[in-house]
């Protein structure tokens, strides 16, 4: 019930149902394609507390959520009937590079995850075979190698399939088209041309090449085929369209894969290899330390699906990858820079977010720790890329490689273990790791936390809050005239539990909201029901006017300022019909929170009884 319950806001928070083109989800976030991403209520979103962050990147308005994206994304797809792959026409304007990123993670995305788990289990069977655990000949070892390897060596099926989707053609003509790729008869023309007795086809010389594990002949094949599809199925009889379509988009697409497509895109394909590879060769210690430090803003911009294709091109015209291995530190950092934080912090609440946030990381998910741990606090995240970068030249200095695909977390050091055993650069990838994680942790631990993070002051509400011992304070004025409630009786656990800021709740006697800080307003929500302003001290300062008011739509309320809009004490935000609100049937208690308090030593109430606009109400502590 709480995954749907996630899944309806978050709906509703991208602007409903009719505004979603098509969404999908990967390890940790969701991923929709908008057809208008203004009309997505960004800020409300980022304040609930289901959503880790949201990011809009490479054409996608992605919604952070954790490790349970995959049962939002079954609760949201069940009730909405939506699909990761929709046809329908997105007609928002990209650019070249944000059009790539989106191509490329939808057509990935959906098998990823199973990728990553084959990976691990030939990593795990080269660690069995140098330990001598396990022999290569016995009939265990090959069941397991071909239920690590079948995924890889028949990957352009796959990709014809979520290609095919992502191009808005039939996926099982794309599959199709794979297959023929793949089948056994290819093997033996290869062989045929090899020993001087090359094939035609209807006269003209086939090329024949070995496409099992490519990446990019089936993907341009795919889109090929979906170019047909959009010119032939309309002018097909509806009788017989839909096997006529499929036999020309077959009968075209298969000979041209094995006449252009394949070789110029398996020529393509080696080329970008050893583009690569001329370019690592360079420098291995430098590249490392580049991936190294810039791998988590790649993710938090979602831009790391554009280094998944080369990691793959690397495998498969290789046999290992250098690109991934140098990834590795940069997860490992975040996790050193979260464990610091873990380890400093005497706020229970961030304590506990940073303790399950390290065990996500250390597996290869760290959105978690970054959004919501290391990067808001910034210091951490720089100490981890900085853990990062110096984890990776040790790994490039010593040319770690990895022999199967994976993304980068703990499961990489059995995927650097070569087939004749352990040597120097399987070593070096396990200092490369202690470095990254053991310097972002004391650089974090020491330097990272500001003293009121890491000892936060504990104070009750008192008539006068300023201690001898400070100096500096900024007043809060109460926005509305009403009685004061602590925050912790607020009737909603996101405002009581003080997630989203300290503060206090208003039960308003009159409806108006005046601004309670000289600053600007940096939010003013569609709906008119919150008012988020900056003060110009640099308190935000979040004002929510009633429990779930966001249901009513902006009905009854009447918003006097526009986000940007300087504003002084006393002015006028907001205006709204208390009697119509409570006929709703809404409760009016309006939380009035220091949303940045973390910054801050504490965040004081100076008043616990009934208050006029303009009183004190507030104290920010600095």
């Amino acid at each position: 019930m709480q995954y749907q319950e996630l899944a309806d806001d978050i709906v509703a928070g991208v602007g409903g149902k009719d505004n979603i083109i098509s969404v999908m989800h990967c390890a940790t976030r969701l991923r929709f394609k908008l057809k208008e991403s203004q009309k997505a209520h960004t800020a409300e979103l980022k304040n609930n507390p289901g959503v880790i962050m949201v990011v809009e990147s490479g054409g996608q308005y992605q919604v952070v959520i954790g490790n349970q994206v995959a049962e939002v994304y079954r609760a949201l797809t069940a009730r909405y009937a939506l699909d990761h792959a929709d046809n329908v026409e997105d007609t928002t304007p990209q650019n070249l590079f944000a059009r790539f990123i989106d191509l490329v993670s939808g057509i990935f995305t959906p098998f990823i995850g199973v990728m990553i788990a084959t990976g691990i289990i030939k990593g795990l069977l080269a660690l069995a075979l140098v330990l001598g655990v396990m022999d290569a000949s016995s009939g265990s070892y090959k069941v397991l190698f071909v239920a690590s390897d079948g995924l890889f060596y028949f990957l352009p099926i796959l990709l014809g399939y979520s290609a095919g989707k992502k191009f808005g053609g039939n996926p099982f003509v794309s599959m199709a088209i794979a297959a023929a790729l793949v089948h056994p008869l290819i093997l033996e023309a290869m062989q045929q041309q090899q020993a001087g007795k090359p094939l035609t086809f209807v006269g003209i010389p086939l090329e024949m090449l070995n496409y099992s594990s490519s990446v990019i002949p089936i993907i341009f094949a795919a889109w090929v085929s979906s170019l047909i599809e959009r010119w032939v199925h309309p002018r097909s009889p509806g009788a017989v369209r839909n096997f006529t379509t499929p036999l020309v988009c077959l009968l075209i697409t298969v000979p041209l894969t094995f006449l252009a497509i394949g070789p110029a895109a398996t020529w393509l394909s080696r080329l970008l290899a050893e583009g690569y590879l001329w370019i690592y060769s360079l420098s291995p210690m430098v590249a490392g330390a580049v991936m190294g430090a810039i791998w988590q803003i790649c993710v938090i911009f979602g831009l790391h699906w554009g280094l998944v294709p080369i990691m793959l091109n690397n495998l498969a015209n290789f046999g290992h990858d250098t690109l991934l291995p140098l990834l590795m530190p940069a997860v490992l950092g975040q996790a050193g820079a979260t464990l610091g934080i873990f380890l400093r912090t005497r706020d229970i609440k961030l304590k506990a977010m940073a303790g399950s946030a390290l065990t996500a990381s250390i597996f290869g998910i760290t959105e978690p720790a970054v959004y919501g741990v290391t990067l808001p606090r910034r210091r951490p995240f720089i100490f981890g890329c900085i853990g990062g970068a110096l984890g990776a030249a040790i790994l490039g200095f010593w040319h770690t490689t990895i022999y199967s695909f994976g993304f980068p977390s703990i499961f990489t050091f059995i995927q650097v273990v070569p087939s004749t055993g352990i040597d120097a650069s399987v070593l070096a990838s396990f200092a490369g790791a202690a470095v990254a994680l053991v310097f972002a942790c004391a650089m974090t631990y020491v330097f990272g936390l500001r003293e009121s993070a890491a000892q936060p002051v504990v104070a009750e509400p008192v008539a006068d809050p300023a201690p001898a011992t400070l100096t500096r304070r900024e007043s809060v004025v109460s926005p509305i005239a009403g009685d004061v409630l602590p925050l912790e009786k607020v009737k909603d656990e996101t405002f009581a539990s003080g997630l989203l800021g300290k503060g206090a709740a208003i039960l308003p006697h009159v409806g108006r909201v005046v601004s309670p800080v000289n600053g600007v307003v940096s939010s003013m929500f569609r709906t008119g029901h919150a008012i988020g302003l900056t003060s110009d001290q640099g308190a935000e300062v979040l004002i929510h006017v009633g429990l779930d008011t966001v249901k009513l739509d902006g009905q009854y309320f009447r918003p006097q300022v526009q986000n940007d809009q300087p504003v002084k004490v006393g002015d006028v935000l907001l205006e709204f019909d208390i009697e119509a609100i409570k006929h709703a049937g809404f409760d009016l208690t309006t939380p009035v929170l220091v949303s940045n308090s973390d910054e801050f030593i504490d965040v004081l109430t100076l008043n616990n009884s009934a208050v006029s606009e303009g009183s004190p109400l507030l104290a920010v502590l600095k």
